[in-house]
């Protein structure tokens, strides 16, 4: 084995890192494979983590940043605010129409129960009347046979 001495001092340097590194390059091997098992490992546990995270930034944090920009924006814009009066028009007109309804509903019911009185009184004047007719025809049959 022929062993060279270089003889300027960066050949000297070059030879020592190269010694070095031969006698390092299996561990940095085994470095190499721990820190990639040890990464895969911290991404298992980071990605369930960075999902819920995000899933609580969406559900959370979103809604009231919007909510503070849109009415930041409202604050902001110069143009004024249009009321919108038709909803308002709208539910007195059917308030008005409901108690009319009901008016209509009420005085009609009234009406209805006060014609079924009368018919009512009617049909009992008939009934009445019919069996007094058919008491009398009994009476003068009863008579007539009676004279017979």
């Amino acid at each position: 084995m022929i062993v060279e001495v270089p003889s300027t001092w960066m050949g000297r340097m070059k030879a020592q890192a190269m010694r070095a590194g031969d006698r390092l390059a299996p561990m940095a091997g085994q470095a190499r494979q721990v820190a990639s098992s040890r990464l895969e490992d911290a991404r298992h546990w980071a990605a369930p983590r960075l999902e819920e995270a995000a899933h609580r930034v969406e559900e959370e944090f979103a809604p009231r940043v919007s909510e503070m920009l849109t009415r930041a924006a409202k604050r902001v814009d110069p143009t004024p605010a249009r009321t919108r009066r038709w909803p308002v028009a709208v539910l007195m007109t059917g308030i008005a129409l409901g108690a009319m309804g009901y008016m209509f509903y009420r005085r009609n019911a009234q009406q209805w129960t006060d014609q079924m009185k009368d018919s009512a009184a009617d049909a009992s004047r008939w009934v009445s009347e019919k069996a007094d007719r058919a008491a009398d025809q009994a009476s003068s049959v009863a008579d007539e046979a009676s004279k017979k």
